[in-house]
């Protein structure tokens, strides 16, 4: 006897599941995309003659802190609080370590980078970061990519290669914003920053990705054990760093803690994907928010774009349809 597979028309109920899912997938991904296209001018917003007022150390230290708080709200009203009465083992809450390290350094990067170039370029550059993720993802997690898609890491490494050579200034950036405005620019300290930033965000996503899919445990839990050592982590490097010039919350603004409020919710949102869904969407959300900043910076901060600019928006356009057609 022959059994014959049921191929008839999908249910209604299931049907009206999948478009659920989706359009949830989609409010989360507009979210992520306008959060993370909106750091760089906000932190730009932020600066007094030039430079930024506040302690990065301390802005990211409430950034994890804010996290760790919302999961810790996460899981007591999930019911999930039985999970944190007994001392969990060490072999499972160590590896959280290596991440939080990671993206300790990440943010403080972040901020840092700022200094020494506009938030296009960094907005731009920072697409990098795809080509050292899916590197990392083939090398370490086996993941096989097409032609199409190495085409498409190739495209990308050009476009920063083109976008670093018209907007490389060593020269008196003064002169050039007192007689024309604000310009595209990048400094080479900040090219390095760019690039060191762009490897430790891919190899951050990877190890976070292997580590929240590897153990079966509620989310928000994971969460918890990664945002305590974040807490941990950059409270000590607050502690470093604050001079005696500067308090923890001094030349915190209305706008700096939209950025802390912001970064926490993208972070959260970010374990989500990196949790259910895949690292590609991580990387999805990172192309598509350049055309958030571009709007942002134009329009808050007056930023002129040159034409050649053009060049490798379109590049990296073109890389990212190849990479997820």
């Amino acid at each position: 006897m022959i059994a014959v597979q049921n191929i008839g028309t999908r249910s209604p109920a299931r049907i009206r599941r999948q478009w659920v899912k989706r359009v949830l997938w989609g409010v989360l991904f507009g979210l992520m995309v306008l959060i993370y296209g909106s750091h760089a001018p906000l932190i730009t917003l932020t600066k007094v003659d030039g430079q930024v007022p506040f302690n990065p150390s301390s802005c990211v230290f409430m950034i994890e802190l804010s996290k760790l708080l919302v999961s810790l709200a996460s899981l007591v009203l999930t019911e999930g609080t039985s999970a944190l009465q007994a001392p969990p083992p060490l072999l499972r809450v160590a590896p959280y370590a290596v991440p939080a390290l990671l993206y300790a350094l990440n943010n403080n990067l972040v901020v840092l980078m700022q200094a020494y170039m506009d938030p296009s370029s960094y907005q731009v550059l920072s697409n990098l970061k795809i080509a050292s993720t899916a590197l990392l993802y083939s090398f370490c997690l086996g993941k096989k990519l097409r032609p199409s898609q190495w085409l498409a890491l190739g495209l990308l490494m050009c476009a920063g290669v083109c976008h670093s050579y018209s907007s490389l200034d060593l020269g008196d950036l003064r002169r050039v914003e007192a007689e024309e405005g604000p310009m595209i620019h990048i400094t080479a300290w900040g090219l390095f920053l760019v690039l060191v930033y762009c490897c430790v965000s891919g190899l951050a996503a990877v190890y976070t990705e292997r580590v929240l899919k590897s153990q079966k445990l509620p989310l928000s839990l994971q969460n918890i054990y990664l945002y305590v050592f974040g807490v941990a982590i950059n409270g000590l490097s607050s502690f470093f760093f604050i001079t005696g010039e500067k308090s923890f919350l001094e030349g915190y603004s209305g706008v700096v803690w939209v950025i802390i409020a912001g970064q926490a919710a993208n972070g959260l949102l970010m374990s989500v994907v990196l949790k259910h869904g895949s690292g590609i969407t991580r990387l999805f959300v990172i192309s598509c928010s350049m055309l958030v900043n571009a709007l942002l910076s134009w329009a808050m901060l007056g930023l002129q774009l040159t034409p050649f600019f053009l060049l490798p928006v379109s590049m990296i356009g073109l890389a990212a349809y190849l990479y997820y057609r």
